[in-house]
């Protein structure tokens, strides 16, 4: 087999064991009773690392595929929204926002993503959920604590893209 038909075959592997990945993950945030956002923000790692080794053009046909096939496989179709909504894209958009020169501009671009993202999410408890439920919770505390678990969850990302890139990044043959 040529060389360069070995590592395009290489690189579907590794990108399908990324995917099957970020399917387990999601699937097992529809399954296990606790440390559901926790596997949802290891879903989204994947993605940073198909960016890593093969560019942003793949992360937007790997973040679409995971989606798709969480929809087939995952029996709880709205575990699947947070991931499509939110943790799947991040990736992409940080990548994108991160090369914007300046560093505080591109803390005001995700907080202004994670805020979009967020209204969205609470528009949609409180049409469908909130108000069955009879859930009463303080708006602005909640959206303050969450902008800061965010801020947080950012920062290990970053952590964890920077450690990827000193361990194992751009090994994969090209």
């Amino acid at each position: 087999m040529p060389e360069n038909q070995k590592s395009s075959a290489f690189k579907v592997a590794i990108g399908g064991l990324l995917l099957a990945l970020t399917i387990i993950f999601i699937y097992l945030e529809s399954v296990l009773p606790t440390g559901r956002l926790s596997l949802y923000a290891l879903s989204s790692f994947t993605v940073s690392i198909i960016i890593i080794e093969f560019r942003a053009g793949f992360g937007w046909v790997f973040y679409t595929a995971a989606c798709l096939l969480s929809l087939i496989v995952v029996p709880d179709k709205i575990s699947v929204v947070p991931y499509a909504a939110f943790f799947g894209v991040y990736g992409i958009i940080k990548y994108y926002i991160e090369t914007i020169r300046g560093k505080w501009l591109g803390w005001i671009f995700k907080l202004v993503f994670f805020n979009i993202a967020l209204t969205a999410a609470i528009l949609f408890l409180k049409e469908f959920l909130l108000q069955k439920l009879g859930f009463s919770v303080k708006l602005w505390l909640a959206v303050i604590l969450l902008e800061v678990v965010f801020v947080i969850y950012d920062i290990v990302y970053s952590s964890f893209i920077r450690l990827y890139k000193t361990r194992f990044g751009r090994n994969i043959p090209r």
